[in-house]
């Protein structure tokens, strides 16, 4: 009995202890929260590096390592008085939610970085929020869409997740109203990816904002080769333009097999269709009449300086016209120079607090404030391809 007693009386002398410390902690500024720097300001990339959106990652990480030597080049990021340079600590989430989730936990605990960028897509970037959030650490998604990334299930915004990108509900009824009064499209027909929230969401986005006829709906999976069928079907109706929002990989094989099946209508998409490949997969004949939503314009360099600058850089080092991804990301780094910048210091929860705070930011894919929702404010463009090549661009705010 005097055991169990001793033993009631160091637990709940340890239970005081721990309250202490914990007002303590309360009581302490911010920078006693989250991670800090070191001699270096070291950012995380949660990226897919391998699996089915390899393709994306892959261009990501090249804008992230174009902007982090421009950045180290010119002696860092103003903190205080001091600049420091960045260290990157680059991990492969293998397009796997599971991965993502432990990219994340290793990156803000065994790395102690105190910002990541990625990942790049919705789903992993949600796997990650847990683990991001728990240790108080920010980062910012290039190109993660879905609208309810950065918000709870309870519509609370989360406090750590941003994105560089506008969400699906943007880009799908910008769509719509672009294939209304720019197209006059009274007949319209979709073909959905319905193998993730990022075809499907478009879609809904679209129809609610589509004010014409919807002759035919029609889906499919990623890694569909054959879509024959479908369109000798849409063939024999009398269609004004096709929506079809997915990926270049399967979204060039519509257009081609389309094109093949003598369907002339105008084909319009998503950021998904945002690649050279896209050309490459239809055949450049076939990429005509194509049309695509996307935040950043391989014509963007005629208005926008920095955007010249950085389609300069990338040809010189990787020998080709930079793709919107790249751009994204590139500008997600600068995003978080710019929040330690503002803040004056590049401790993780601060950096959250000047993410938030963002206006009037300057980037590649054009001029952003971030809004209450974590999401930027800013211009889409509508991409046209003739014979594979981008010949118009159409601005919309």
């Amino acid at each position: 009995m005097k055991k169990w007693e001793k033993q009631t009386m160091k637990i709940a002398a340890l239970g005081a202890m721990a309250l202490t410390l914990a007002g303590c902690a309360t009581a302490k500024s911010s920078s006693s929260q989250g991670n800090n720097p070191g001699k270096t300001i070291k950012i995380g990339v949660n990226m897919e590096l391998s699996g089915s959106a390899a393709g994306y990652g892959e261009q990501q990480k090249q804008g992230i390592q174009l902007a982090v030597k421009k950045i180290n080049k010119s002696g860092g990021i103003k903190v205080g008085g001091t600049k420091k340079k960045i260290q990157l600590v680059i991990r492969d989430n293998k397009t796997s939610n599971t991965t993502a989730a432990s990219v994340a936990a290793q990156l803000v605990n065994n790395d102690k970085v105190v910002a990541v960028v990625g990942p790049a897509t919705t789903s992993a970037g949600t796997a990650a929020i847990p683990n991001m959030t728990k240790a108080a650490v920010p980062s910012v998604s290039p190109s993660a869409t879905d609208p309810d990334y950065t918000l709870q299930k309870s519509g609370k915004v989360q406090k750590y997740i941003f994105r560089a990108c506008y969400q699906n509900n943007f880009q799908g009824a910008t769509a719509a109203t672009f294939v209304t009064k720019n197209l006059k499209a009274k007949r319209v027909a979709i073909l959905t990816d319905n193998s993730s929230d990022y075809g499907t969401g478009l879609t809904k986005a679209f129809k609610k904002q589509y004010r014409g006829t919807v002759v035919s709906s029609q889906t499919f999976q990623e890694g569909d080769k054959d879509f024959n069928a479908i369109l000798t079907a849409l063939k024999h109706k009398k269609i004004d333009a096709i929506y079809a929002p997915g990926y270049y990989s399967e979204i060039g094989l519509i257009v081609k097999q389309a094109r093949q099946a003598g369907i002339k209508a105008p084909i319009v998409g998503s950021d998904g269709m945002a690649d050279a490949k896209l050309a490459q997969i239809a055949g450049k004949s076939n990429a005509t009449n194509v049309y695509y939503t996307t935040p950043f314009s391989t014509k963007a360099s005629a208005t926008n300086k920095v955007a010249s600058k950085f389609m300069s850089a990338y040809k010189a080092k990787y020998g080709s016209t930079a793709p919107t991804f790249s751009a994204l990301a590139y500008d997600s780094v600068y995003m978080i120079k710019a929040a330690i910048e503002k803040e004056g210091s590049a401790n993780s929860v601060k950096i959250a607090d000047g993410l938030a705070k963002l206006k009037n930011f300057k980037g590649v894919t054009g001029t952003m404030t971030i809004d209450k929702q974590h999401n930027p404010e800013k211009t889409i463009s509508i991409e046209q391809l003739t014979n594979g090549v981008v010949s118009k661009v159409y601005n919309v705010k």
